[in-house]
């Protein structure tokens, strides 16, 4: 190998052993990064300013609660005139009703929202194909004044069934419908709430729900079956009937593993009013004392309620006797011919 060749070698290995050199440290003596608050959508913080949006997606119908919305930093330059923006005024919007559908974390319009008391409210509150149903209740019967708008209920039927029999009537009350969503107590469709927003517990004389046609028709009836009471259903009461309707088939699982579709399955048995498979109590559930059936009509030429003997007609005695005998005595019925004899007679 010649001396050119030695030398551009050398040279070569010395710019490469500077190069490494400076290369460390340059990674040695650098300081470490430091976290800080990135503004909202690349904008500096002083360029934004608080609007109200949704913190879940708010379907059409949706009451407005206080999970519902929260404001949060929004560009100034996208801010429109139709936006809550905070500081400027109170909005109330507790018990609202949403017009339009609203994404998640989309700013809420004025327009999107329908007041109580507004034109169109009720029909804005109900989802499609669905009716609102007022109920008369009762403080004892609509759980003590603490169901209100947006809550779950089941509707309990309780009557008294007579029967054909002389004997009490048939004690019974049974769960009618279920998952009744509440638009309204009274002419309220919002919480009452005093000025340190705690929740005020009133009594309310009626109840407007969510119902199906169908079902509208089956609550009208009801009320003049018996009286009717409110059962609030926890938050938690629909995965256990959402693995029944996945069972019975009334609820069509999504293909694959899309968790978005699995969500809106969700949200459809949440909404949804069920009716059907009701169950019931009666009297003898309660108390030894109550029937649990209902009183049977004694059958023609037999005895009475508890073997006492009937109002006419009555018994064939031996030997055509036109007053039953005294002391002991058998009774014997073939089919519906009932004879009595003495005991020690002769038949």
């Amino acid at each position: 190998m010649d001396a050119r060749k030695l030398i551009l070698l050398f040279g070569a290995l010395v710019i490469a052993g500077i190069t490494a050199f400076m290369a460390r440290n340059i990674l040695v003596g650098a300081p470490t990064p430091i976290a800080g608050a990135a503004p909202v959508n690349g904008v500096a913080p002083e360029n934004t300013t608080e609007v109200l949006v949704a913190t879940r997606a708010l379907p059409v119908g949706t009451i407005i609660d206080n999970e519902a919305i929260k404001f949060v930093a929004w560009p100034k330059e996208l801010v429109e005139g139709a936006y809550f923006i905070k500081g400027q005024g109170d909005p109330k919007l507790q018990g609202t009703v949403v017009r339009f559908a609203i994404p998640a974390g989309q700013p809420i319009t004025q327009g999107a929202l329908v007041k109580p008391g507004d034109r169109g409210f009720l029909a804005a509150a109900l989802g499609p194909g669905m009716r609102a149903v007022t109920v008369p209740v009762s403080s004892q019967t609509a759980v003590a004044g603490f169901v209100f708008p947006g809550d779950r209920i089941d509707l309990v039927l309780t009557q008294s069934v007579s029967g054909g029999g002389d004997g009490p009537p048939l004690k019974a009350s049974e769960t009618i419908l279920r998952n009744l969503r509440v638009l309204a107590t009274d002419q309220r469709t919002d919480k009452n709430t005093d000025e340190h927003g705690n929740t005020i517990v009133t009594n309310y004389s009626t109840v407007t729900v969510e119902a199906t046609p169908k079902i509208a028709e089956k609550i009208a009836v009801a009320q003049t079956v018996g009286s009717l009471s409110l059962s609030l259903r926890s938050i938690a009461d629909n995965q256990g009937e959402l693995e029944e309707a996945i069972a019975n088939g009334d609820v069509k699982v999504p293909d694959g593993t899309d968790p978005k579709a699995e969500k809106a399955m969700l949200a459809r048995v949440a909404a949804r009013p069920q009716e059907g498979g009701s169950t019931f109590a009666t009297g003898a559930d309660v108390s030894r004392f109550q029937r649990s059936s209902v009183p049977g009509k004694p059958k023609e030429g037999s005895g009475g309620m508890n073997g006492a003997p009937p109002a006419s007609g009555g018994p064939a005695f031996p030997g055509g006797a036109a007053q039953a005998p005294t002391g002991p005595v058998v009774t014997i019925t073939r089919g519906n011919s009932v004879t009595v004899v003495p005991l020690g007679g002769k038949n």
